[in-house]
């Protein structure tokens, strides 16, 4: 399958069920963990459990705007595309990401017996005891799963950057003499 029906599948399949609560750090690596589920092609009826993480970091060169550098995502592994390629394919179709770095990293890779949807409320439950605010919940194509993840870091960098923007008016507001 080609990176735009890929593309496609992923944009219209992809459920994000639980996000990070923080936004992402300014000045620091951000550790970006989440759970990837989907309907596994290979065992109808099961569900494929991938866990992994995305590390969100300040490149240490400066890079010109919406350079992302992603790395670990195996691009070329899996859809014979470079990862330059994709960061190109998603700013074509306006989609920026910021010049940080993004490694992906996955632990673990499984398949669960039972349906998609026992899935999903078998580990909202799970995050939720556990009080876990950090790890996000994703839904998607098992195809297209680094696309999923993607949209997943790209809804956090939009939060973030809404609460960056109001930091730094409030920051801007205490310097001003007062009137």
């Amino acid at each position: 399958m080609d990176i735009q029906a890929l593309w496609d599948q992923a944009r219209k399949r992809t459920e994000l069920h639980r996000m990070r609560m923080q936004d992402l750090s300014t000045v620091e690596t951000t550790v970006v963990p989440y759970v990837f589920l989907a309907e596994s092609s290979v065992n109808p009826g099961d569900t494929v459990v991938r866990r992994g993480q995305v590390l969100i970091e300040h490149p240490s060169i400066v890079l010109p705007n919406f350079s992302p550098q992603f790395e670990g995502f195996d691009f070329e592994g899996e859809l014979h595309v470079s990862d330059d390629t994709v960061a190109t394919f998603l700013l074509v179709r306006g989609i920026r990401f910021p010049s940080l770095k993004y490694h992906h990293a996955v632990s673990s890779l499984d398949l669960l017996e039972g349906s998609l949807q026992q899935a999903i409320e078998r580990f909202t439950k799970q995050l939720t005891m556990a009080e876990d605010i950090t790890t996000g919940l994703v839904v998607g194509p098992e195809e297209a799963w680094q696309f999923s993840v993607l949209m997943l870091v790209g809804a956090l960098v939009i939060r973030s950057a809404e609460g960056d923007l109001r930091r730094i008016l409030e920051q801007w507001r205490r310097r001003q003499p007062p009137s």
